[in-house]
């Protein structure tokens, strides 16, 4: 494909010709274009995306359009997030191998990006509505974060490196702000896009009187917008992670930016915990205890499996400007103090993190299946606001919760309690 053709969206029968001249894409499809089998798979909030299949394999294309998909051309959006999402998996193939999809071919002008087809990978989302376990889910994710928190910050990078980054990403405008307004601000108030279920309301009413809440939401807003610390995801939720039976993979990384070490982390645990509270809709009583142990299981796992690798690479890997070893070992003195007071103030941080993207997910535009799948709108109601109210108290008190055993102890008292 020319780089100076005009954008054109793509279509399952324009696809074939538009991409069969292109090597990286012909070689591992194989075949004649015009045999190649397209089916367009996207039906998330944004993108085109299509699984084009011919004699040798499989691939995915993936390609921005020119607006926000979910809401129509009455929302634009530029097209230039993809080639942030380029950059992002360029950058997460590097920081923790073997966990993004690997990029085939990336066309600028088109906004589209050639990829890894992950199958027989299915969305997680799906998997946990379904009550279906994944291996080592918890320890993957939270791996995940550690190396991609760590490498990309000025533990590891040099300076000037990190900095052109920071640069780099800082273009990525748009994407961030949609952040910054459907997750930190549009919950709490009553915001155009907004919904919720009815029964709900005065759970929310009360949510959105609390001024202390709010205030607390928008410090962590600045801490977003202002902390360049390493690279992010950005969007890292249940769908946005495909997984089988025994392998984790992790992708849609458009919404990457330089911020918060304990975002990405936050973001996924929270994803866990909705998963958790929506459990009594999707199970039965024989199954649902132990699916629900086993949800909780993965979120320790993910915050354990973070802090074991991220003292690792501290150990390991720690030749960035930030607490040099010169310092510290050069003089006889260990940095483990300042490591465990690191990885404290990252976990406080995570679970309020966790606690606002609680909330969006059932307050703002773009909500989440685990519960709108729930067709008795008062027992969804009823879940919703545990999620919520225990969204609150992450958010007021994560200090008091960066315990594990007193994090699954909240998660369990908030799954008995009667709200509504």
């Amino acid at each position: 494909m020319a780089d100076e053709q005009a954008y054109q969206a793509l279509t399952v029968a324009t696809l074939a010709q538009r991409l069969g001249g292109v090597d990286a894409v012909a070689r591992r499809v194989g075949g004649n274009p015009a045999e190649w089998q397209v089916r367009e798979v996207g039906d998330g909030n944004l993108n085109l995306v299509f699984i084009v299949t011919g004699r040798l394999g499989s691939v995915v294309v993936k390609q921005a359009l020119p607006y926000v998909r979910m809401v129509g051309e009455s929302w634009p959006l530029p097209l230039y997030r993809a080639h942030f999402e380029y950059y992002a998996l360029v950058r997460q193939a590097s920081r923790a191998p073997g966990v993004a999809p690997e990029v085939f071919y990336f066309d600028k002008p088109q906004a589209l990006i050639v990829m890894e087809y992950l199958h027989p990978h299915v969305i997680l989302r799906r998997k946990l509505i379904s009550g279906e376990r994944v291996a080592k889910l918890g320890a993957t994710l939270g791996e995940f974060c550690a190396r991609t928190a760590f490498r990309g910050s000025e533990l590891s990078m040099a300076s000037p490196e990190k900095k052109a980054d920071v640069g780099l990403f800082s273009g990525n405008v748009a994407i961030p702000a949609i952040t910054e307004s459907l997750v930190f601000t549009a919950p709490y108030y009553g915001a155009e896009m907004n919904h919720h279920t009815p029964e709900l309301s005065p759970v929310v009413d009360e949510l959105r009187r609390n001024a202390r809440l709010k205030a607390k939401v928008q410090r962590l807003l600045m801490k977003f917008t202002a902390n360049t610390e390493t690279m992010l995801h950005g969007d890292l939720h249940s769908g946005s992670i495909m997984a089988t039976d025994t392998s984790v993979r992790v992708i849609d990384p458009e919404f990457s930016q330089y911020g918060p070490m304990a975002f990405d982390l936050g973001m996924a645990v929270a994803n866990f915990f909705m998963a958790y509270f929506s459990q009594p809709a999707h199970r039965s009583a024989a199954e649902l205890e132990a699916y629900q142990t086993w949800i909780l299981e993965v979120i320790t796992a993910c915050f354990t499996r973070f802090d074991e690798e991220f003292r690792h690479l501290w150990q390991t890997e720690r030749t960035g400007i930030l607490f040099p070893k010169a310092l510290f070992e050069d003089q006889g003195n260990s940095a483990d103090d300042a490591c465990d007071a690191l990885l404290e103030e990252i976990r406080e941080d995570a679970l309020a993190y966790c606690g606002i993207e609680m909330h969006r997910r059932v307050l703002s535009l773009a909500h989440n299946a685990d519960f709108e799948e729930i067709e008795d709108t008062a027992l969804r109601a009823q879940l919703e606001a545990r999620n919520v109210l225990m969204g609150q108290t992450l958010i007021m008190e994560s200090d008091a919760y960066c315990d594990l055993n007193a994090l699954v102890a909240l998660a369990e008292a908030y799954n008995q309690k009667v709200v509504l």
